[in-house]
């Protein structure tokens, strides 16, 4: 899917997608639900992701 796509259905701006992905913009957990009903997953599965091991 490309950005534009996500945009489209998830109702938010290029933009917000690009800010996003690049860290240079917080997330909310609206926009979050946006992202993983235009996906068609859950929230859970959205942020399911491993998480970096201590050093």
């Amino acid at each position: 899917m490309s950005q534009q796509e996500l945009a489209d259905l998830a109702d938010v701006a290029k933009i917000t997608v690009q800010r996003i992905e690049n860290a240079k913009f917080t997330v909310t957990l609206g926009v979050l639900i946006s992202f993983a009903n235009a996906m068609e997953i859950s929230l859970s599965e959205l942020l399911d992701f491993p998480l970096p091991k201590d050093s």
